[in-house]
């Protein structure tokens, strides 16, 4: 019981995956970010880590240059919409943390990573320069695509369409 206290939702099954809890930490704090939670993203039916994705929590300049999400899915699974498909298992988590929106963001030359937000029904927000001194936390990057995704009643009707088919 007191396990299930300390790490709440520790399994998420989504369509081809499972979020399995890895940390929740606040060690980021002294590089903006809060709090942030992180699951290990693994194929249905096995225990197979094909990458990770981590929800920060709280608002700051650098999450707005980062994002709310950040995810990586590793080489060998790449191109089977596994990082949609866990941000998809990873909804209700987010809307229990109180979000009613959240941004995404990635390299304007990151073509998968940007087709996984329009898959997801992200909108663009806008391009923006990332200034010097938030380059280094944004791995050098000059610029970041800043894509929206708007959850619960507020969410137009292509986001409500892509939750559950992703």
């Amino acid at each position: 019981m007191l396990r299930k206290l300390f790490r709440p939702h520790a399994v998420l099954v989504g369509q081809e995956v499972t979020l399995r809890f890895a940390e929740r930490t606040t060690r980021d704090r002294s590089y903006g970010i809060p709090e942030s939670i992180t699951y290990d993203i693994c194929l249905t039916g096995s225990r197979q880590r094909v990458g990770y994705i981590s929800l920060r929590l709280g608002e700051s300049p650098e999450i707005y240059y980062l994002g709310h999400i950040g995810y990586r899915v590793e080489a060998p699974w790449r191109g089977h919409g596994y990082a949609a498909k866990a941000l998809a298992a990873l909804l209700p988590r987010i809307r229990a943390e109180g979000f009613h929106s959240l941004s995404i963001t990635t390299d304007p030359d990151n073509i998968p990573s940007r087709k996984t937000c329009e898959k997801l029904g992200c909108v663009l927000e806008s391009i923006v320069k990332v200034p010097p001194p938030y380059r280094a936390l944004c791995m050098d990057a000059r610029e970041k695509c800043r894509y929206i995704l708007l959850l619960g009643d507020e969410a137009p009707e292509r986001n409500r369409q892509h939750e559950p088919a992703v």
